[in-house]
Parts: structure tokens; sequence; C-alpha cells
């Protein structure tokens, strides 16, 4: 089918649009699998990177007779709520290495 000679000028006109088709759908593809493959080895090499370590054992070193009220989680912290003989404090931890950060007695007004 090299010679266009041939054939009528309708048909060589649509055998032109079909070719360009072709070339744009396949460069179309090309470009998507080279996308994704790039993705993937993105992923792939940054895999160190993505996760988060794994939480630690650790344990709060509360009061004898303290009762733990409530927990609350936010803004990469832990909050632990505590009763303490009829006082309430507020424990503050790390939350990726569960480490203290800090303690608040809230007590009544003197």
């Amino acid at each position: 089918m090299s010679d266009d000679r041939s054939l009528d000028p309708e048909a060589a006109a649509a055998i032109r649009r079909v070719r360009r088709l072709m070339m744009v759908a396949g460069a179309t593809t090309f470009i998507a699998l080279a996308f994704v493959l790039g993705v993937i080895g993105y992923r792939l090499f940054n895999l160190g990177e993505s996760g988060a370590p794994p939480p630690a054992m650790a344990a709060a070193a509360l009061p004898h007779g303290a009762r733990v009220l409530s927990t609350a989680v936010g803004d990469n912290r832990i909050v632990l709520t505590v009763e303490v003989d009829g006082t309430v404090e507020l424990h503050t931890f790390d939350l990726d290495t569960l480490r203290p950060l800090g303690r608040v007695r809230l007590a009544p007004p003197p």
C-alpha cells in the first residue's frame, strides 16, 4: 500500500486521517504508560520515607491510684486526662515517639 496513486482521492484522505488518528492514540498511550511507570519508580525509590515508624512500646508512669478520665489525639500529640487524689492532671505525649512532653495540674482557685 505504499503506492497511493492507485487509490481514489477520498480513500487516500481517509487513510491519512486513520494514520494520523493512530499516531495520536499511540503517542497518548506512550505518554500515559511512561507516567504510570514513572510514578511506580518514584514510589519504589522513596519507599523508606513514605511510612511512619511503628510506635515504640512505652509505659506512662502515673501516680498510684490515678484514674484515666479521657484521652485525646490531635496536632501530633496524645493528651491523657488523669484524676489523682481529687485533682485533674493533663499528661501530654508526642504521638510519634510517645515521649512525655508535659504535665499540667488543674486545681481549683485558692
